[in-house]
């Protein structure tokens, strides 16, 4: 079926990406997977392309674009040529939300500009060792001057995307104390800068997929937070937090079509090129069911995907929407991947080929955003139970 969720302007963004991708990408990518890391200078290089000012406002470099599909569009040509920009989708999906929604216009004129090109390269710190989904139960404090000139922030996240490579962290601290009626009380926002005294970036982890994505551990040790990079009102963070919740789900299950749909076509290649007993691994029939049976799974969660992001688009995509797109397609690329790889027999399991790293890769998808079981709980209670 033809894809009527794209127009041509989204398809142009297309072209020019892929031969991006294409040019200057992919000739180093396996450089950048041994890295553990993309180079700095790299985020320069997807400013000038303009892919980090798409959705901000043109008074502040950008091109004013309301869309989410130009990101969509990122997520799926990234996944087919099997590769990662590292950080810098949390820097466009997840950060710039919250600074367009809640920044003063003093803030964004200071902030932006650098945003759109890549000069300032933006993460989010929101998860603390032993807290894991329970945001409330954060131990991070900020707490205000005596003068009232500035905060002083003290804790540890952990797992912060993009952690290594950022100037600026949207961190969530307590501002107050959580009160009897409700424990999400007093959590704040604060775009703080990395060069403060006190802010330290620990070990650059170790993860089991998403190898070219920078994940770090950040302290802050009596850190130095002017009021003026307060995000928003004092004490309002969590609900700040949920609003940009069913974007965040919306990419992840975008992006775990885009992986889906890459797996079957690497697959796809590969038992076509593969011989075994005199014949390609392609024409034996249970290849043809198990491809045909994935590309079915696939065409349902691209349906599902370019429905929801035709709703979000409207701003009609709701929580338990989101949460239901999430799950469905996190857990459709999770059966996909693996039945792809399990194609390629032994060579699927070498992390030279894209559909190794890409198994590794879809791991996290059922787990960050919101575990599986998480969005089943948003998605029962939309049900009244």
């Amino acid at each position: 079926m033809r894809r009527s969720v794209y127009n041509e302007d989204h398809e142009a963004f297309r072209e020019t990406l892929r031969a991006f991708i294409e040019a200057e990408v992919v000739p180093v990518y396996d450089e950048w997977y041994a890295e553990g890391l993309v180079p700095r200078e790299f985020y320069y290089k997807l400013g000038e392309l303009g892919i980090f000012g798409i959705e901000v406002p043109e008074e502040y470099g950008g091109a004013g674009e309301e869309s989410f599909k130009f990101q969509a569009v990122v997520s799926e040509e990234c996944a087919r040529a099997g590769v990662s920009f590292g950080g810098s989708s949390v820097h466009v999906a997840l950060c710039l939300p919250y600074v367009k929604a809640y920044a003063t216009d003093e803030q964004k004129k200071r902030w932006l500009p650098g945003f759109v090109t890549g000069e300032t390269m933006y993460a989010i710190a929101m998860t603390e060792p032993g807290t894991g989904s329970d945001l409330a139960g954060m131990k991070t404090t900020a707490r205000l001057s005596a003068d009232g000139s500035h905060y002083v922030l003290n804790g540890a996240k952990t797992f912060i995307t993009g952690g290594v490579h950022a100037d600026r962290v949207i961190v969530c601290a307590r501002t107050a104390p959580p009160s009897p009626e409700d424990r999400r009380h007093g959590i704040s926002l604060f775009v703080v800068d990395t060069r403060s005294e006190g802010y330290a970036v620990g070990r650059k982890l170790d993860k089991l997929g998403l190898k070219s994505s920078d994940t770090a551990e950040l302290s802050f040790s009596d850190v130095k937070v002017p009021v003026e990079d307060l995000l928003g009102e004092e004490n309002k963070g969590f609900s700040y937090l949920g609003q940009n919740l069913p974007q965040e789900r919306l990419g992840i299950a975008v992006g775990a079509y885009a992986q889906a749909s890459a797996a079957i076509r690497f697959a796809q290649s590969y038992v076509q090129d593969r011989t075994v007993f005199g014949k390609t691994v392609a024409s034996f029939q249970n290849t043809k069911f198990e491809l045909a049976a994935c590309k079915a799974e696939v065409d349902a969660a691209e349906a599902v995907c370019d429905r929801a992001l035709d709703a979000h688009d409207k701003g009609e995509l709701t929580a338990a929407e989101a949460a239901s797109a999430k799950l469905f397609c996190t857990e459709v690329a999770h059966r996909v991947i693996d039945k792809c790889l399990q194609l390629h027999g032994g060579y699927g399991y070498m992390n030279e080929y894209p559909i190794a790293r890409l198994y590794a890769d879809n791991r996290v998808n059922r787990i960050y955003g919101g575990t599986s079981e998480v969005m089943k709980m948003i998605i029962a209670k939309s049900m009244g139970l």
